[in-house]
């Protein structure tokens, strides 16, 4: 492990994008207050145009900080442009965490994604976003387990179909290198996020999981619905499809691109039947194989060029 003295001196910018979630960012603002390895800044683009977080980053000012808090707007919707902001405006970290403005972190998140990240030797350390499914929620969705993330143990590479922000720690200088560095062609699906991660990777970045440095996020109620986990499942195909077929995950011939919508084609078929098969044996069995139906219709949509830009919906 390395010493807690080096731990310490790390300057480490966090960096939040965050929509109309003003009560939730006051508490993730309060949690940061309370770390035991403090940041140098933390960083807040607003991505609502009217700056409806502005009086809670000020209120939390007023109430005091132990590190600077920077605040701006990107009103452009695009979730990719925001972080690009983030990262513009955190000039003083040598290491940039991110993690979402509706999340809550434990006082030792932060030391202890340092802590990895020097033991581990690594260019980004990625740790759980652990879901807080209301008691409210339908049995079948609590049943189901279907907000949870994989988790990986500490100190194994993270797979390339897995990388994802949320909750990471990335060395500064390899993350301004990529252009962007997130792709806004992504800003409004969702996946930028892992497109940057993966550019990294592809170059010699050493990407791992920390299973300790944990995050809470309660699962919001229009969350809580069939429609929106195929929804955000068909959105994961495409992003998958996406990625493959731009040789992110690797080269891919004529005959891989053929086997991918192929396999997708067979899976969407299967998952639909089994669907069916399992509605007896529970709802939520049945809908986690509607979810893999709609993944795997993500793929094939990409044949077509439709996207499904989740977050270009409008919204009040």
């Amino acid at each position: 492990m390395p010493a807690a003295a080096a731990v310490a001196e790390l300057k480490i910018s966090v960096c939040i994008a965050t929509y109309r979630r003003p009560e939730r960012l006051a508490a993730l603002l309060e949690d940061l207050c309370r770390q035991s390895l403090l940041p140098v800044e933390v960083v807040v683009v607003d991505n609502h145009a009217p700056g409806t977080a502005r009086e809670v980053v000020e209120e939390r000012l007023r109430l005091g900080a132990p590190f600077p808090i920077h605040y701006g707007i990107q009103p452009e919707r695009n979730i990719a442009l925001t972080r690009n902001h983030t990262v513009a405006a955190a000039a003083r970290g040598d290491w940039l965490a991110f993690v979402d403005d509706d999340e809550r972190a434990p006082a030792v998140w932060l030391e202890q994604l340092a802590t990895a990240a020097l033991a581990l030797e690594a260019d980004a350390v990625l740790a759980p976003v652990v879901p807080v499914v209301p008691d409210s929620a339908p049995s079948w969705i609590r049943a189901g387990r279907f907000y949870d993330f994989p988790r990986l143990a500490t100190g194994e590479t993270v797979p390339l179909n897995r990388l994802r922000f949320g909750n990471v720690i990335v060395r500064a200088v390899p993350l301004r290198a990529e252009p962007g560095p997130f792709d806004v062609s992504f800003g409004l699906s969702t996946g930028e996020d892992g497109e940057m991660l993966a550019r990294m990777v592809n170059k010699g970045a050493k990407v791992v999981w920390c299973d300790e440095a944990i995050v809470t996020e309660p699962v919001e109620a229009s969350r809580l619905s069939l429609h929106w986990l195929l929804q955000r499942a068909l959105s994961g195909g495409q992003e998958f499809a996406r990625k493959s077929l731009s040789g992110l995950y690797g080269t891919m011939s004529t005959a891989s691109r053929i086997r991918l919508f192929a396999q997708a084609a067979a899976q969407l078929l299967v998952a639909a039947l089994l669907a069916l098969a399992f509605l007896p044996l529970g709802r939520h069995r049945a809908a986690a194989w509607l979810v893999k139906a709609a993944a795997n219709a993500g793929k094939l949509s990409v044949v077509s060029g439709w996207r499904y830009d989740e977050y270009a919906k409008t919204m009040p």
